[in-house]
């Protein structure tokens, strides 16, 4: 799912999320941030470096596949 807004970015939502209302929303800005936002409203956005973003993912598979 996409989500283009105001900010100029395309929001993607996780294709696990189904029709659940606890989801964020993640964009590819390709300078080495990773803007996150609250997928019900499109308020603050917090940025991750690439490196630390792709450590959480990372985490969370092994905590579904633990």
């Amino acid at each position: 799912m996409t989500n283009n807004n105001s900010t100029g970015l395309t929001w993607f939502k996780s294709s696990y999320s189904n029709q659940q209302s606890a989801c964020v929303e993640v964009a590819v800005t390709g300078a080495g941030v990773v803007p996150v936002r609250d997928s019900k409203q499109a308020g603050p956005v917090i940025s991750f470096s690439t490196h630390s973003w792709s450590a959480f993912v990372v985490g969370m598979k092994d905590v579904r596949s633990g």
